[in-house]
């Protein structure tokens, strides 16, 4: 395949938000891979280099670009990625210049467009739409084999690449093969957000609910008195761990595999922030001086492996129950629970004992690695800001004509404007809304046909679960899970919540590999 068929899908499946139109597209350029193109295909449609970093910065790509392209479309996929195998493997005095060297020996060769697609994925800034589970689906569609096969077998090899090697060269056959490895890590399975716990226990029913920890996750490895520990994202932090591997080491079971985190704990019992905690990894030296300046705890919460046999598709509350016998007195807080005071119970005590909310998990759902549905959701306290409304969209079916989903801005002091954080349709009762669409276009500075764009005027006061990093805003930042809780009339724009404050709300494990 040619470098410029593959960059071609990328940019159509960016330029559509259709989701069967991008899978449609992703899985007839999975055809049309030959086996040796599919691991460097499937990177490079998910936005990675197979090999990964190449030890080039921003600046060091933007030196190897050309002054000018390639006149026409000659890159094979293969000479590519054979290319940047090359660029991988130097080291050395220089190795930077060398690198910079051979990288504009390829660029030179590709069209703009090429140059473009190949410079971004290299920062990893390749935004194509394109995300590794909807290719999942697309790899499924080109090789005729079950979406539940191909994500088990995800699971058990941790990487993509082998899986679609797999499933496009032998079929199902190919996908039976994979299986669980003692000491080679699996994706851990996510949680999505919940609103509330109402929202939880509608979507589950009967719930098992667990404290959420806001700790280092952790996998754990045995067979005998071999034990190893991985991070979230698969390094091995054994080294920096060795209370929790002594720990494992006296568990009665000859092999297993733990899935769990790990908290720095103060003498009262309440966690550290996770900061603290993550001092402890990445650490080659001074480990014993500080496992006793900040020792760490393991709390487990499944259990995926046990005397040579595998738990993944087991009902989670099977794999619990194996869990309390195999790690007793390490697992997190967990309770059963159908009804929604005692939820509320739980929940107060989760926060009074200093972690972050609780988890509520389906007892009946297998464990899928690397997967964030609904099985595992994650409700913490509702956070409130007074932001200021930079506009309003007309609503659309009971809604039409009124001025509906809000366009919420928070204070830049160092500018003395406001800057947008989210947008929220969410808790606005009828008379809020007829209020807001006499109110909105009262203070109305343009107009389109879809939007009343208005100066700071009105300030709102706003529910939201978390702040997370986002490229749509300037501002950089959005709120998630946003709801009108009412307006404040008796609050100045001036008066608004700043970016100041809702950027240091965003979690600290953001910027951490390791958790």
């Amino acid at each position: 395949m040619k470098l410029a068929e593959l960059v071609a899908v990328s940019r159509a499946v960016a330029a559509t938000s259709a989701r069967t139109e991008k899978i449609a597209r992703l899985a007839e350029c999975a055809k049309r891979l030959e086996p040796r193109e599919i691991p460097a295909g499937v990177a490079y449609l998910c936005g990675r280099l197979r090999q990964g970093r190449i030890g080039l910065g921003p600046a060091a790509l933007e030196a190897a670009r050309p002054a000018s392209a390639g006149d026409g479309p000659e890159l094979a996929l293969l000479e590519v990625d054979e290319a940047f195998e090359r660029i991988a493997a130097v080291e050395g005095p220089g190795s930077t210049r060398a690198r910079i060297g051979l990288l504009r020996e390829l660029l030179r060769r590709a069209t703009a467009e090429e140059q473009d697609f190949l410079v971004r994925l290299a920062l990893g800034e390749l935004r194509q739409g394109a995300l590794e589970g909807l290719l999942l689906e697309a790899l499924a569609q080109a090789s005729g084999t079950p979406l539940g096969e191909l994500r088990r077998a995800l699971t058990l090899a941790g990487e993509l690449e082998p899986v679609a090697e797999a499933a496009l060269t032998e079929g199902r056959a190919g996908l039976a093969r994979f299986r669980l490895k003692l000491f080679q890590p699996l994706q851990p399975m996510l949680a999505q957000p919940a609103e509330d716990l109402r929202e939880a226990l509608a979507r589950q029913g009967e719930s098992a609910l667990e404290y959420k920890l806001d700790g280092a996750r952790i996998q754990v490895h045995k067979l005998g008195q071999d034990v190893r520990v991985f991070s979230r994202r698969s390094n091995d932090v054994t080294a920096a761990v060795p209370e929790i591997v002594e720990i494992v080491r006296g568990l009665p079971a000859h092999s297993l595999v733990l899935d769990g985190e790990a908290l720095v704990l103060r003498p009262d019992g309440t966690p550290e922030p996770f900061q603290v905690t993550m001092r402890r990894f990445g650490r080659k030296f001074d480990v014993e001086r500080m496992r006793e300046a900040l020792p760490l705890t393991p709390f487990f919460f499944d259990l995926l492996h046990l005397e040579g046999g595998d738990l993944l598709d087991r009902p989670a509350q099977e794999r619990w129950r194996a869990l309390a016998e195999a790690a007793a007195g390490y697992r997190v807080p967990h309770r059963l629970v159908a009804d929604a005071g005692d939820a509320e119970r739980f929940f107060q005590e989760a926060l009074s004992r200093g972690h972050e909310g609780l988890m509520a998990k389906d007892p009946r759902a297998a464990y899928e690695a690397g997967s964030r549905g609904f099985a595992w959701l994650k409700v913490k306290p509702a956070r409130t800001a007074d932001l200021v409304v930079l506009a309003a969209e007309w609503g659309h079916g009971r809604r039409r004509g009124w001025l509906s989903n809000l366009h919420l801005g928070a204070r830049d002091p160092r500018t003395g404007g406001f800057a947008m954080v989210g947008k929220t349709f969410k808790g606005l009762t009828d008379e809020m809304l007829r209020w807001q669409t006499e109110r909105v276009q009262q203070l109305a500075v343009a107009r389109d046909g879809y939007t009343v764009r208005a100066r700071p005027g009105l300030v709102v006061e706003v529910a939201f679960s978390d702040v997370q990093r986002s490229p749509h805003y300037p501002s950089g930042i959005a709120l998630r899970f946003a709801r009108v809780k009412r307006y404040r009339e008796d609050k100045r724009p001036e008066e608004a919540d700043t970016l100041d404050s809702l950027r240091a709300l965003l979690p600290a494990s953001e910027a951490d590999e390791a958790r």
